[in-house]
């Protein structure tokens, strides 16, 4: 498509130049009109669109553009529209400037696939649509209100915050779980080294003595025996079980079965539980307070839940509030929610309040997420104490008792 260099005076009058694509100096100063430039002077050129502007890129780059848009590239996004919206901004050129100063290529891209929508008559909650990979059906069913409303400006200042809880919670949970998982990790590694390196060497040095040795020694070197011999096998095995297990966990039935699973874990299952409870209560009144219908919000922040168990609950109250049934009553045959829960639906249901007492459920499992991270050291420092006890007990046993026994049958002779 050509490229076209155009001058133009903004609204305030200010001088603007730049270049853009277009079948022909017509369709660049439509572009040009919507964006509030009035175009002075329009080119054809054969200068290449800034790669910033995202209007030329590589085919693999258009292929793969929604996954190089992060969640904090959208986070910004929504920001930046309710800013420049409720300031009075036109949407195109908000639009227009989004995408000028944007460091993102598929970012940029994306926003000139958007413009373009605009501009061929289609609506904002339409042109988000074709990009499902950046923008979550909840994101667009927020789009699509405020759109309805009129209230689009503050639409996109309630799913910045919304966007802002998400990523707070996901980084609460992955911090939650890093300690735990170092520790064992470091474990395992520690296993592997002692049994393939440090007890071999032992080994050589008991058999100089032809000693009868402890059972616990001859288990260890057993075991290592077994290790050094048949690495390749266990390592096999081992990246087998991983493939085997993100199979099953990608099958429906796996995936459900696992997320499950996740929340009955020792510990890190009820922070993963009250977290993700955290999340479906903000996203519920977030949906009523944009006046989005029950059963389409239901249906949204099932969508927006990434645990499967919790997805299905949700579904079960969708249809259970499809059928007639009230949200007390449907919310407490999934149960999952605990009897101080269901008390405040209850009074949100009958002040006609649900939105404010959603919000206050979140609340609350937002503090209770906090406080169960504070104490999740507290609570895993004795059990790591213990296994690691544990291991150097078996060492001891294993590696330094028959080191002591013939010490002293050397010493007696």
């Amino acid at each position: 498509m050509p490229v076209f260099a155009y001058k133009g005076r903004s609204s305030r009058g200010d001088l603007v130049q730049g270049s853009l694509e277009g079948a022909d100096s017509g369709v660049v100063a439509d572009q040009l009109l919507n964006t509030g430039i009035t175009p002075t002077d329009i080119k054809l050129t054969s200068q290449a669109v800034r790669s910033t502007s995202g209007a030329q890129i590589s085919l693999w780059n258009r292929l793969t553009m929604e996954k190089k848009v992060d969640t904090q590239e959208v986070m910004l996004f929504s920001r930046q529209m309710y800013t420049l919206l409720k300031a009075g901004v036109p949407i195109m050129r908000a639009l227009a400037g989004l995408q000028e100063s944007t460091q993102n290529p598929a970012f940029a891209a994306m926003l000139q696939d958007l413009r373009e929508s605009l501009d061929s008559g289609r609506e904002l909650s339409t042109a988000l649509r074709r990009h499902p990979k950046v923008f979550s059906p909840f994101y667009l069913s927020m789009v699509q209100v405020g759109e309805m409303t009129g209230m689009l400006d503050i639409t996109f200042l309630r799913l910045y915050e919304h966007l802002e809880f998400e990523k707070d919670m996901k980084d609460r949970i992955k911090a939650a779980l890093r300690y735990p998982m170092f520790v064992v990790i470091a474990m395992a590694i520690a296993i592997v080294i002692v049994n393939i390196f440090v007890i071999p060497a032992f080994a050589k040095v008991f058999e100089g003595f032809h000693a009868e040795l402890p059972l616990m020694t001859r288990i260890l070197m057993g075991f290592s025996g077994f290790m050094v011999q048949s690495w390749p096998i266990l390592l096999a095995l081992l990246i087998g079980a991983v493939v085997a297990f993100r199979s099953w966990v990608n099958t429906v039935d796996g995936r459900y079965k696992w997320d499950r699973y996740k929340l009955h874990l020792p510990i890190a299952g009820r922070i993963i539980m009250k977290a993700t409870l955290a999340r479906f209560a903000r996203s519920l009144a977030l949906s009523f307070k944009s006046g989005i219908p029950i059963v389409q919000g239901l249906n949204s922040v099932g969508l927006v839940v990434d645990n499967e168990f919790m997805r299905s609950r949700v579904e079960q109250m969708r249809d259970g509030v499809e059928r007639g049934e009230s949200i007390l009553r449907t919310a407490a045959a999934t149960g999952v929610f605990n009897p101080t829960v269901l008390q405040m639906i209850a009074v949100g249901e009958e002040t006609g309040d649900m939105d404010g007492l959603m919000f206050e459920i979140a609340g609350m499992y937002e503090r209770e997420v906090e406080y169960e991270i504070k104490s999740l050291s507290a609570n895993i420092e004795p059990i790591m104490i213990v296994l690691l006890g544990g291991m150097v007990l078996v060492l001891a046993l294993g590696i330094f008792l028959p080191m002591w026994d013939l010490g002293k049958v050397a010493l007696h002779r």
